[in-house]
């Protein structure tokens, strides 16, 4: 099935497999093994023109959409999770948004970084500011032509091996008024202030480090803030519409993960001979498989729906709602599949010699990182609804006396 894919995005995905096939996932159980980040793998995703692609022209990127993007990672995460995500951070994320809001020097100091291999990371989540993104403390405070950021994030993907951070913070003027939320480009090993702190030791995806990030009097130019169109005050959303992008990639990560896992339980039922006939000939096994493959194909048509589609706020993302339902259901469909797969190689299935138990782990944390699926489904309710859904204690009360002020003005 094609899914109205063009010949070139057809000979893309094409270039993307053999690429895959014939060298990532020769590294993939090491690079799991050793949770070493894999320089080879980004050296050959370089050099294959994948990092970046959804860099415009004239910054010295190809142009190209984030259903371009999703053909790649999906192949890539098929073999490898981590190459996977590197393939995800690189043309989406934080260097959608730089490409979407930044000034055209913003956008060209940007753009040199994921086309010469680095993969970018998004500052978000910090360690009691997980969903409740808003909640953040990381604070960036103005002294003349400059911000001096202090706070630190947690579970930051690439800690210490990405260079161009987009760090949120919450943004306050020179007299300590604060003025919302924005973004600050900065660079490991560049910008003053900016250090790695510990590596969490996680459960999978472990070729790609999730570390701390620790601001300490970190001093970022002002000329390298990120402004939404909706200013600071009100800017946040369009900050965190960037985000639709790394939902639709992350689903697409889970999505090569249990397209791998199914191929790899496919060949083994094939093979694998009990009471004098193939495992596959066993009518409750079929329909695992059944569902295995029915589970992946509505995923990839969710993938692809939310990559070509465009939110109402400003057209250069995602739809949210689409990319929260592609992303929920793929996540939890891929935790099933690779369970699945896992069961279908029965013991076998459980060593760490087994690529099965691998695909496992690396599943696990989709239905997690990125919004969780409880999160999303409450999202998801909002948009079906009309309204954004308060989770505050005192949200609806707020709700109802915004609308009651409302309908007072008219």
């Amino acid at each position: 099935m094609t899914y109205g894919l063009t010949a070139e995005q057809l000979g893309l995905k094409a270039r993307a497999r053999e690429l895959a096939q014939s060298e990532i996932k020769a590294r993939a159980r090491e690079v799991d093994a050793t949770e070493a980040y894999s320089w080879e793998n980004v050296a050959a995703l370089k050099d294959a023109g994948f990092l970046g692609m959804t860099i415009p022209k004239e910054f010295g990127g190809p142009g190209l959409g984030f259903l371009e993007a999703v053909l790649v990672i999906e192949e890539m995460a098929q073999v490898c999770g981590a190459a996977g995500r590197i393939s995800v951070e690189a043309n989406m994320g934080a260097i959608s948004a730089i490409m979407a809001y930044g000034t055209e020097e913003q956008k060209k100091f940007a753009a040199a970084f994921p086309l010469s291999g680095d993969k970018p990371a998004i500052c978000i989540t910090e360690p009691e500011a997980g969903s409740a993104a808003t909640e953040m403390t990381t604070r960036a405070v103005r002294r003349g032509d400059k911000y001096i950021v202090n706070g630190a994030k947690h579970w930051i993907t690439g800690g210490g091996v990405s260079r161009l951070h987009l760090v949120f913070a919450r943004t306050f003027d020179e007299a300590g008024n604060e003025q919302g939320i924005g973004g600050f480009i900065a660079v490991r090993d560049e910008t003053p202030g900016l250090r790695i702190g510990k590596r969490e030791p996680a459960m999978g995806l472990r070729g790609i480090p999730e570390t701390e990030v620790l601001f300490e009097d970190m001093e970022v130019p002002a000329d390298m803030m990120l402004t939404p169109p909706s200013g600071l005050r009100r800017g946040f959303g369009d900050l965190i519409d960037a985000y639709n992008s790394q939902r639709v990639g992350a689903a697409t990560v889970a999505l090569g993960l249990a397209q791998g896992a199914y191929e790899l339980a496919l060949d083994f039922v094939r093979e694998r001979e009990q009471f004098g006939r193939p495992i596959a000939e066993f009518q409750g096994l079929q329909w695992m498989l059944a569902d295995m493959a029915t589970g992946i194909e509505a995923s990839r048509g969710l993938i692809y729906r939310a990559a070509r589609s465009k939110g109402d706020r400003a057209g250069l993302f995602p739809d949210p709602v689409m990319a929260a339902q592609a992303k929920l259901f793929t996540s939890e469909m891929a935790v099933k599949v690779t369970n699945d797969g896992l069961q279908l190689h029965g013991a076998r299935g459980y060593s760490r010699n087994c690529d099965a138990e691998r695909y496992v782990r690396d599943a696990r944390m989709f239905t997690i990182a990125g919004g969780t699926a409880q999160m999303l489904r409450t999202l998801i309710a909002g948009g079906e609804i009309g309204i954004k859904t308060p989770q505050t204690r005192d949200g609806y009360v707020k709700l109802a006396a915004a609308a009651a002020r409302q309908v007072a003005a008219e």
